[in-house]
């Protein structure tokens, strides 16, 4: 009988990649749960939506009563928690939407999950687990040395990142209080195909074709740690099924690189791919705006211990993971002009008075 996995936020961006992963390589049966807040797309989905395995819940993790009953109709024995609100900058902009979604929704979620947990026959019970998938954001800012690990304080800089804080605290007391088998992984910057375009590279990436100012904030010499989506996957389900319970694993690229070299590098690829009517670079549309308040200047990921104990490393490059993602992009022309022409038009979001 084949597994069946709960993912929340599959609609979103790495929820969606885990979704696509899972139908093609497993047989396991997936349940999606997801809002559809402004970034949840269907559309990412299309592979897989009419298969007999997958089904799509459209479900608020606030909402305990319908959690309940999902639990109950598709009875999973894992739970892979990616539902949040999730950019730094509407963080600024609204910061109660991330309280809500990102601390009482997983809280709400982790309730459910022990009450659906705790009335399992034994053989399931001891196999289920609830995997708390997080960021480095958390940890706050490096400085030019050293990567964050396992045993990084905690130190937000941002509504968002000190929302997800708070969730793997949560996360942490349901695993060591009520005894729910939880894991909690924190990633670095995930780039790659479906991203939504208020993220750095996909908004690059756009602006540029639309002939719009590339905006750097500030001297764009801030330092990220980037992650090729498809190997974040693939990490996820390694410690789905390998993972200790409350355990935490960091999961990195070791792909450190400047803001402003990452534009410069995709600027040179679309430069190759699609040339500009002027026969200009893109990146003349290079343009440094104000930076963002409390803006974390480095992240690194040190993932020794998934990689020594789990057996994980990431397996694409940056310069390879680059050019597929422009590549898809320039590909799927659809799915982005419908976001640009709806739900996000290229503004400039997070900006403080």
């Amino acid at each position: 009988m084949s597994r069946t996995i709960m993912v929340t936020g599959g609609a979103g961006f790495i929820g969606g990649a885990l979704i696509r992963h899972i139908m093609e390589t497993t047989e396991w049966r997936v349940v999606n749960v997801d809002a559809l807040t402004y970034a949840g797309n269907l559309e990412s989905l299309e592979t897989v939506q009419e298969s007999p395995r997958y089904t799509f819940e459209q479900l608020d993790i606030r909402n305990a009563e319908g959690l309940r009953a999902a639990f109950e109709r598709h009875r999973p024995e894992a739970v892979m928690h990616l539902a949040a609100e999730s950019h730094v900058d509407r963080s600024i902009d609204g910061p109660l939407a991330f309280v809500e979604t990102n601390v009482l929704g997983t809280c709400t979620l982790l309730a459910e999950a022990r009450r659906y947990w705790r009335d399992l026959p034994d053989h399931v019970r001891d196999s289920f687990r609830f995997v708390n998938i997080s960021t480095d954001e958390v940890f706050g800012s490096l400085g030019g040395t050293g990567r964050f690990n396992e045993e990084s304080p905690y130190d937000p800089n941002s509504p968002y990142a000190a929302s997800k804080a708070a969730a793997d605290h949560f996360a942490r007391v349901w695993q060591r209080v009520y005894g729910l088998p939880v894991i909690i992984t924190n990633c670095s910057n995930n780039y790659g195909p479906y991203q939504f375009p208020e993220k750095l590279i996909p908004h690059m990436i756009l602006c540029a074709l639309e002939g719009r100012d590339l905006p750097i904030y500030g001297d764009g010499r801030q330092v990220r740690d980037w992650l090729y989506v498809e190997d974040h996957v693939l990490a996820l389900m390694t410690v789905l099924e390998r993972g200790r319970v409350g355990e935490t694993y960091a999961i990195g690229g070791y792909a450190e690189m400047e803001n402003l070299h990452i534009v410069g590098l995709l600027c040179e690829v679309l430069d190759e791919l699609q040339t500009r009517a002027d026969g200009r670079s893109y990146g003349t549309q290079v343009k440094h705006v104000e930076d963002r308040r409390a803006h974390d200047r480095r992240y690194a990921i040190d993932a020794r211990k998934i990689r020594e104990e789990l057996g994980w490393a990431p397996a694409v490059s940056f310069d390879v993971g680059l050019r597929r993602t422009v590549e898809w992009y320039l590909a799927n022309e659809p799915w982005w002009s419908a976001i640009r022409e709806g739900t996000y038009r290229g503004e400039r979001l997070g900006v403080v008075a």
